[in-house]
């Protein structure tokens, strides 16, 4: 390029850099006030709240409005600023951090998952709470396992559970009598599962047979709902609490793979362009299990919670139609049954601004009354002794009972740190299957090098377990 030449483009490029400039600023902008930012922290006259809104869902809107008026009752003069995200699940927790980095954008309350917990604390954006914990009566009636979900390697507790979950096989009775399956259903191997899948797909035209989780796109939900709950089936696991090192060259981990191959090369799950769309663990509640649209879906014990009345897809007689049976292990070893826990909790960011009311409304959500209430109408698996043997809870949902007794033989995901970026690394293995970018040895290889990067001496093989 000439000078002449250079010179006469001069101006095009400052208008250039100038768009730039402003078109960055409007995407901060829009991120910020995507986390509530711009007065995200709002002195001691406010309580800002931050919580993840779950596609069409409104039951923890509902149930938080109803907490906030009791709790500004009892609170004169305090305003509880209620900031729901409504993004994909990686989408809220990138939101999540961006708010808590800075003091004049921080909540003073925000809803964690207990995957992700570990390394908000590690970057320094929460606050332990233990100090309050020794003078709360009520934390004794909460489960051990359910006070370790918050509990960081340091000892100390940053976040109080309000529920926790457990995963298994819903399934459409009604499909499964078209198949001329049987509506009692208890498969004891994947085998098993890929027999009910083929025949549905045979005989009950315009079903998709079967959901698992992949992707990046659907974050967590195809690590735990969908790929966890096939490599813990294989006895293989993610992590060798032993040693504790974070395992590689597992043959489960390629044997799971394999398995979503399987679904894939037969269709007998939903097209790639479905299952990683970012919203696709929404759409499969909401949308395909009540439309009568997907035979099996390997999913969550809350699931129900969107046909509820108040849920986001109200469903009359859902009961009649879905099932739950246990997901069983690879050729029916172990137990036979296999399932993922793991949990949500409450806790202040370290640049709240008013912590003290911020443990006030951890108390009041960490109540038996409310815990009950939100064990009820978000179809949780309850983390207080009392709610667990309270006879409401029980009667509650018909499922309640089922998913409540998978808690004896449950897994916990290795929450620790670099967790979230291991996960994100099993979500990419999956999506190159369903893509057809990689076989299961190549995406197994890839996913080994890549936890060898990120865990550094923290790795050991399969074979020296």
């Amino acid at each position: 390029m000439s000078h002449t030449e250079h010179k006469a483009l001069a101006p095009v490029r400052r208008k250039i850099r100038a768009t730039l400039a402003l078109a960055t600023a409007g995407v901060l902008s829009a991120v910020l006030a995507g986390c509530g930012g711009g007065g995200g922290n709002g002195g001691k006259d406010t309580l800002t709240v931050t919580y993840q809104q779950f596609g069409d869902s409104h039951v923890q809107a509902n149930f938080l409005k109803s907490v906030k008026k009791e709790f500004e009752a009892s609170h004169k003069g305090l305003t509880v600023d209620l900031q729901p995200i409504s993004a994909s699940e990686d989408d809220y927790y990138t939101k999540l951090q961006l708010q808590m980095r800075s003091p004049q954008t921080s909540p003073d309350l925000v809803y964690e998952d207990t995957f992700l917990i570990n390394s908000d604390i590690d970057a320094g954006y929460l606050r332990p709470l233990d100090d309050h914990l020794k003078s709360w009566a009520d934390w004794k009636q909460f489960q051990p396992t359910a006070k370790k979900a918050a509990q960081a390697l340091d000892g100390k507790t940053y976040g109080v559970p309000d529920g926790t979950d457990t995963r298994a096989l819903w399934y459409n009775k009604k499909i499964f009598a078209k198949a001329g399956l049987p509506t009692d259903w208890k498969p004891k191997t994947w085998d098993d599962l890929l027999t009910a899948a083929r025949t549905i797909k045979q005989k009950v035209p315009g079903v998709t047979p079967m959901n698992v989780y992949v992707g990046t796109g659907v974050g967590e939900a195809a690590t735990m709902q969908g790929f966890e709950m096939l490599l813990y089936g294989t006895g293989d696991t993610l992590y060798d609490a032993s040693s504790k090192k974070w395992v590689v060259g597992s043959k489960g981990f390629t044997d799971a793979l394999n398995f979503v191959k399987t679904l894939r090369d037969e269709k007998l799950m939903p097209s790639s362009q479905d299952a990683l769309e970012p919203t696709w663990s929404n759409t499969v509640p909401q949308k395909l299990l009540p439309e009568g649209k997907l035979g099996i879906a390997l999913d969550g014990s809350w699931v129900s919670n969107n046909w509820l009345d108040s849920g986001a897809a109200p469903w009359k007689g859902w009961d009649k139609t879905m099932a739950t049976t246990a997901m069983p292990t690879q050729n029916g070893d172990g137990n036979g049954r296999v399932s993922l826990s793991g949990g949500w909790t409450w806790a202040i960011p370290k640049n709240s601004d008013n912590d003290k009311a911020a443990w006030d409304l951890i108390k009041l959500l960490g109540s038996k009354d409310r815990e009950l209430e939100w064990a009820i109408k978000n179809v949780q698996i309850p983390v207080r002794k009392d709610v667990a043997s309270d006879p409401s809870y029980g009667k509650a949902n018909p499922t309640n009972e089922f998913f409540a007794s998978l808690v004896p033989i449950t897994d916990y995901r290795p929450a620790y740190s670099v967790y979230p970026r291991i996960s994100k690394e099993i979500q990419s293995a999956t999506e190159s299957i369903v893509t057809g970018s990689a076989s299961p040895d190549d995406a197994a290889k890839q996913y080994d090098e890549q936890v060898k990067g990120i865990a550094g001496d923290d790795v050991t093989s399969a074979s020296s377990q």
